[in-house]
């Protein structure tokens, strides 16, 4: 568009203390439960002391609920596991559950021992999984220019923004045909440092100016760009719908 229209000028909880993998032979590294710099700092005292809060219900409640695995891997502390696999009671009732297969010290597990979580810990990691999932709805448009306008007019009627898909789409085709990263690099704006971008061929100060809350603050993303061009046209010319060239 020309200048016309002058709308292109214009890991872990500190508190957590970190049980760490460890082994002989190098084929695994001890790490302190009691935060610390070094191997060097791991002691016996405090995961004992630790573990001794654990009560014999918690005990009794992984004993008996029906389970689910975990192999340990290279790097693997019982804290970690306990956080991303939701263990009730967290590391102190896993390690209760698997004292047999981990040893006396819980600051220690070794590669490739099994660990029983219990059901529960499944069924909260599944519970957390769907959660995350319903937290990002698919969106209801699809990703085309034909979503892209019936989104923005979406967004428009909840602003009192006028304008209809036949105007918007006409605008479209006429400024970009359609293309959401067309630029234009040869116009004045352009000379001026403030080219033309998007559908709808709009510059930075008036998309700034323009832009509707809701919508990206990118001018380059499609139903911003549309809906900060509409908004525009409506302050100019009533609609964009009486668009019908440069603007």
């Amino acid at each position: 568009m020309p200048a016309k229209g002058k709308h292109r000028r214009p890991k872990q909880n500190p508190i957590t203390r970190k049980l760490a993998l460890a082994g002989t032979g190098g084929a695994a590294l001890t790490l302190p439960l009691i935060s610390a710099t070094t191997a060097g700092a791991v002691g016996t005292g405090a995961p004992a002391a630790a573990v001794a809060t654990v009560t014999a219900a918690n005990v009794a409640n992984v004993a008996t609920a029906p389970v689910t695995t975990y192999s340990v891997v290279a790097g693997d502390t019982l804290s970690e596991i306990a956080a991303d696999h939701s263990v009730s009671g967290g590391w102190k009732q896993l390690y209760e559950a698997n004292r047999a297969v981990v040893g006396d010290n819980p600051s220690v597990i070794r590669p490739g021992i099994t660990l029983t979580l219990g059901a529960q810990a499944k069924a909260a990691a599944a519970a957390k999984s769907a959660a995350k999932t319903a937290a990002k709805p698919a969106s209801s448009y699809p990703n085309n220019l034909d979503g892209w306008i019936r989104e923005s007019l979406a967004v428009m009627a909840k602003h009192g923004i006028p304008g209809s898909y036949n105007g918007i789409h006409r605008n479209v085709m006429r400024e970009s045909s359609g293309n959401p990263k067309a630029i234009n690099l040869w116009d004045i704006n352009a000379r001026n440092g403030i080219p033309s971008k998007g559908l709808l061929q709009v510059i930075d100060p008036t998309f700034k100016a323009y832009h509707v809350p809701g919508t990206s603050l990118d001018s380059y993303d499609p139903v911003a760009n549309i809906t900060a061009a509409c908004n525009y046209a409506a302050a100019r010319y009533g609609s964009i719908d009486n668009v019908n060239g440069p603007y």
